[in-house]
């Protein structure tokens, strides 16, 4: 069950091949967030396979997760053998429960 959602964007469409994300130049994520039994927050990105953190509080799991998606994006950047012709800007927003 979510409790809430926060929105990650940038510049890169998540798909299974690095070049398409390359190609796109564009993404939205959502970061979906909920709270464990044992009260620990868990937050995930869908379109990321694997990227998902915990943490003591909210926005610690938010803060840890988006740090994960970083990482992964830039693997796959490095990893392509394209790259983008133009510089790109990340930008990253909670919403406030």
């Amino acid at each position: 069950m979510l409790s809430s959602q926060t929105i990650l964007s940038g510049s890169v469409l998540p798909t299974s091949d690095d070049a398409d994300i390359i190609a796109a130049m564009a993404y939205n994520f959502q970061i979906e967030t909920d709270r464990e039994e044992d009260g620990r927050w868990i937050a995930e990105i869908p379109e990321l396979p694997g990227v998902l953190a915990y943490g003591p509080s909210r926005e610690d799991a938010i803060r840890s997760v988006e740090a994960l998606a970083l990482r992964v994006l830039a693997d796959k950047l490095e990893a392509s053998k394209e790259k983008p012709s133009d510089p790109f800007a990340i930008t990253m927003a909670s919403s406030v429960e």
